[in-house]
């Protein structure tokens, strides 16, 4: 038997940094992972700078490690199944693009924190004064952060049918930068005519990663499959990247409805808590932002962690009004709207970088 402070359930992004925020605020931690790290994970995986100063460390020091991080300077926009895109260009670097294999390790392992991975969690009882994990595993609280089928939010959710899900399809395999059909610093992104979706490729080092996501899945294939058939015809990646059958299928849900994020002694934290970005989807720095936000209110509870409501952390993960990539216009104006360079700017400014 495992004793603890607290139990966090799932090692990626957000379960990691609440495990180092924790971990810095002298806890006792143990994450639970089903994988074994380092796992592989579908994810374009771009993240705003921001994120280096939420988790105290900088651009040298992760590069210092031998793991990829791709400068981005720019973007390529456009309309799926229409030849002309938009080039947006930045003064510097405005974001960064990681693999997810790298990074959730490099995370995970820096976070300090009792790591059981491989260790796929079951059962879950309450208990007097905490939680036990499988028989395996006390804790006086527990943080559910196992991304979008998390068994801590199904507890917490048993019968969420409101939530918006995206659902998306990915690949990432080794392109050397070389071939340089897809630019390093300029990610490209595609929206779907009735702009509730996107398609993108995004090059990391010698890696390419190519995806499509939409915010419903209603003829969902259908939709990859052209996605795939115009990159075809424009000639913008190698033909084994083409192949939308062997990409890799997701879901999670966006920052938006209603949904329990806590309850005495348990919170949720990222996917599990539904925190991602509504209008692109982005849900790394979402994730350590609600994992820090999270360890916060559980090293605020003190000795009453065990039955803390954690109303206020309740209250800050409140979703805001969502809004869409068209700015609620008719999606054949919005889509003339984002041929032109200053509109591609506003959304890439506003929905991708979160800029002020």
């Amino acid at each position: 038997m495992i004793g603890c402070d607290v139990a966090v359930v799932g090692g990626g992004p957000a379960g990691s940094s609440c495990a180092w925020a924790l971990r810095r605020a002298g806890a006792d931690v143990v994450v639970l992972d089903s994988a074994a790290f380092p796992r592989q994970k579908v994810c374009a995986g771009w993240i705003t700078p921001r994120l280096f100063g939420l988790l105290g460390f900088d651009p040298v020091e992760y590069r210092a490690a031998g793991l990829v991080l791709q400068d981005v300077r720019g973007f390529r926009t456009g309309i799926i199944g229409d030849r002309r895109a938009v080039d947006t260009r930045y003064g510097g670097v405005v974001s960064y693009v990681i693999r997810r294999v790298e990074f959730d390790n490099f995370l995970l392992r820096r976070s300090g924190a009792r790591v059981l991975d491989g260790a796929r969690v079951s059962r879950v009882q309450r208990l007097r004064e905490g939680w036990m994990i499988d028989e395996r595993v006390f804790a006086r609280a527990i943080v559910g952060a196992a991304g979008h089928f998390c068994p801590i939010a199904r507890m917490l959710n048993p019968s969420d049918q409101h939530a918006v899900t995206v659902v998306g399809r990915e690949l990432e395999v080794r392109v050397p930068a070389a071939d340089g059909r897809v630019d390093g610093m300029s990610p490209e992104l595609y929206f779907c005519r009735d702009l509730d979706g996107y398609g993108w490729c995004v090059r990391k080092g010698d890696y390419v990663n190519v995806g499509f996501g939409r915010r419903t899945a209603q003829d969902f294939n259908g939709h990859v499959g052209a996605f795939a058939d115009w990159l075809r015809g424009v000639g913008r990646l190698p033909e084994p990247l083409l192949d939308w059958t062997k990409w890799k299928g997701h879901a999670y849900r966006v920052r938006q409805g209603a949904r329990r994020v806590a309850d005495e002694g348990v919170l949720l934290a990222g996917d599990a808590a539904a925190m991602a970005w509504p209008e692109s989807g982005e849900g790394i720095v979402p994730a350590v932002e609600s994992g820090l936000a999270a360890a916060r209110a559980i090293a605020d509870a003190g000795a009453a962690l065990s039955t803390a409501p954690f109303e206020g952390y309740a209250a800050r993960m409140a979703p805001p009004a969502a809004g869409r990539i068209s700015l609620s216009l008719p999606p054949s104006i919005g889509r003339q709207l984002l041929r032109l360079p200053a509109v591609a700017r506003l959304t890439l400014d506003r929905w991708f970088l979160r800029a002020a």
